[in-house]
């Protein structure tokens, strides 16, 4: 599968797939927006997933986390708007592309699922505020599962907007 969308590109191996999206605005907020001469943007958000994906999902995960076994991994690509740039935050260099196993904690999930264990680090790529949030099916299969995360970072580009 080739994702090459919203200035992401990826050739993902059988059985990865992979979805780019934009996040939804509530009509009340744009049209606060609106009433102040604003736009309200919709940083897109990269999902990929060694096991398939619900069409409804959060920005990290949410509904697809939910179904990953022992054997899966989940992979969030997140951005964030321009005004963040240069904030602490996000001064922390380009995005990872090799994970170790030690990476994977528990607490590191967005919300904690028995057994699963996440990753989540901010950062700056080509000028683009991001996070990489990543999360495995076993913490008792982290470095299997590292190594498979680690099979599609370095795929991955993402190029300036």
């Amino acid at each position: 599968m080739r994702i090459d969308d919203h200035g992401f590109r990826i050739d993902l191996p059988t059985p990865w797939e992979g979805a780019v999206s934009s996040g939804q605005v509530s009509r009340t907020v744009s049209e606060r927006a609106a009433r102040r001469g604003l736009t309200v943007q919709t940083p897109p958000v990269l999902h990929l997933s060694s096991t398939q994906m619900p069409s409804l999902r959060g920005d990290f995960g949410s509904g697809a986390v939910d179904l990953l076994t022992a054997g899966d991994a989940f992979i969030a690509v997140v951005e964030y708007g321009t005004e963040v740039l240069g904030t602490a935050t996000f001064d922390t260099g380009p995005m990872p592309r090799r994970l170790n196993s030690r990476d994977f904690q528990p607490n590191g999930l967005q919300r904690q699922i028995p057994g699963q264990a996440g990753y989540q680090h901010f950062c700056t790529e080509n000028g683009r505020p991001l996070c990489l949030y990543v999360v495995i099916g076993a913490t008792h299969q982290a470095r299997r599962l590292t190594r498979q995360v680690n099979t599609i970072l370095p795929r991955l580009e993402i190029a300036s907007r």
